[in-house]
């Protein structure tokens, strides 16, 4: 049995000819899955942050909450996906990889981190800084607990 293909490594310098064969051997299923995931999940995300805008000096209540909540989800998903159910191999690059990597937006969070510093808001920053990250573990872990007290219930494997 032959060894398994080694992931794509997302660093490649296409620059070096060797390593240009890397792409070649890319599992294009598995791109297609994630980009489409990922544009479904970053306009969800752009809908949210427009609908709830701040000020470069206040608290980005819009964004805290896509990453709270993507956070949470991706929690219930990979209980889902890994030890409740049989799924179809595409699914975790497209909802986890790509909805939930193209809607949570830590990008964002570290710019409007910056802003609120640059606005003089210190306060502001290191609240909406720390917040988020714990926030955001918290909501991983109450979503994999929530997910595997859901599928005792069920009768599932978690």
């Amino acid at each position: 049995m032959a060894p398994p293909e080694p992931p794509v490594d997302p660093d490649i310098d296409l620059d070096v000819p060797a390593q240009r064969l890397e792409l070649r051997r890319a599992p294009w299923g598995t791109l297609a899955a994630i980009a489409a995931g990922g544009a479904l999940g970053a306009l969800a995300r752009y809908g949210i942050g427009g609908a709830f805008p701040h000020g470069a000096g206040e608290f980005a209540w819009a964004t805290f909450w896509i990453n709270v909540s993507g956070c949470f989800l991706i929690g219930v998903l990979m209980v889902l996906i890994l030890e409740t159910f049989e799924v179809h191999p595409l699914t975790r690059p497209f909802l986890g990889v790509g909805v939930l990597g193209g809607y949570t937006t830590f990008s964002t969070y570290a710019v409007d981190f910056e802003q609120a510093v640059r606005a003089g808001s210190a306060g502001t920053a290191l609240a909406y800084l720390a917040g988020t990250a714990v926030a955001a573990l918290v909501a991983v872990w109450t979503g994999v607990t929530a997910a595997r007290a859901a599928a005792r219930l069920r009768g599932g494997r978690a």
